[in-house]
């Protein structure tokens, strides 16, 4: 299940940036957008499991999920949303990719716990695959804004490896409550905290509402990005450890490439198929002691 759960993540968000881009360029507000996203799908899934009895209002006046919908929703796809006006989804996946190296980095420096060395190679050899496969194909049209923009990424991959090292401290805390409610909850803030954003920096019309792209961009990202996709994001990092999941924004660009070559007949280049092959190694190198668990598990139920 953990592995179907983690092709699913990488799928699923591997198509998210081509579609927050689609959205943005036809004219839908960053902020605004964004907020409604998160908001809708967060409100949706809460009131779902308030149906089901599976959690109560009092969720919300909890501190943690304040905390957790500033960092893992808030900062890191107000920057993403933002720089993505000046920023190919391209260059923005490779920019994300730095955010499972972060979360290392983090545990390291900050909870003290010493990484795996084959972790910190696959982070590296990972991101060596990401640059290999895009840049070569990537068009650059260098700005003070698109300079800033790729900050603003890098501040958000930032937030994320905050937020998810912290949300992992937070499900083990909470483990009564079940994990889908607690990552209904952040995004509810994290789309609240956009929402506040946007009055003072936006001047939002509901007309983009009606265009096809804005709409159908909106409606991919509520229910497949957020409503599942994080879900699964979620889980998996109650079940598993905050490192693994991350590692989606490795698989991500492949992604887009083979999207790029079924459905655009887009060509194939030698070095295309050399990061592939690096991403790969680089994502088996990093999950490699979750991925030995997961087998010695399987061997013990079978036994």
């Amino acid at each position: 299940m953990i592995i179907v759960a983690y092709a699913l993540v990488c799928l699923i968000f591997g198509t998210t940036f081509l579609a927050i881009k689609i959205g943005i360029d036809a004219g839908a507000p960053p902020f605004f957008s964004a907020g409604l996203r998160f908001f809708l799908a967060g409100t949706i899934l809460f009131l779902w499991m308030v149906w089901k009895r599976k959690v109560s209002f009092s969720l919300l006046l909890r501190k943690e999920m304040l905390f957790t919908g500033a960092t893992l929703t808030f900062g890191t796809f107000t920057t993403l949303y933002w720089a993505e006006q000046y920023v190919s989804s391209g260059l923005a996946a490779v920019l994300s990719a730095t955010g499972p190296m972060m979360i290392l980095i983090l545990q390291t420096a900050f909870l003290r716990q010493k990484a795996p060395v084959h972790s910190l190679y696959g982070c590296i050899i990972g991101f060596i695959g990401v640059l290999l496969l895009v840049l070569p194909n990537l068009s650059m049209d260098v700005s003070t804004l698109w300079l800033i923009g790729c900050v603003a990424i890098l501040i958000g991959e930032f937030a994320y490896a905050t937020g998810t090292l912290y949300s992992k401290k937070v499900i083990n805390s909470m483990s009564e409550v079940s994990p889908i409610a607690m990552n209904a909850a952040q995004m509810m803030y994290g789309g609240a905290m956009m929402f506040i954003l946007s009055l003072f920096t936006e001047d939002v019309h509901p007309a983009f509402l009606l265009s096809f792209q804005t709409a159908g961009s909106l409606l991919y990202l509520i229910v497949i990005g957020s409503m599942v996709g994080h879900t699964l994001f979620y889980w998996l990092v109650a079940k598993t450890n905050p490192v693994f999941p991350s590692t989606w924004l490795y698989i991500s660009p492949p992604i887009a490439v083979g999207v790029g070559v079924i459905f655009y007949h887009e060509t194939v280049s030698l070095i295309t198929l050399l990061g592939v092959i690096t991403i790969i190694a680089g994502t088996v190198l990093v999950n490699a002691g979750a991925l030995r668990q997961l087998i010695l598990k399987r061997r013990f139920r079978e036994g």
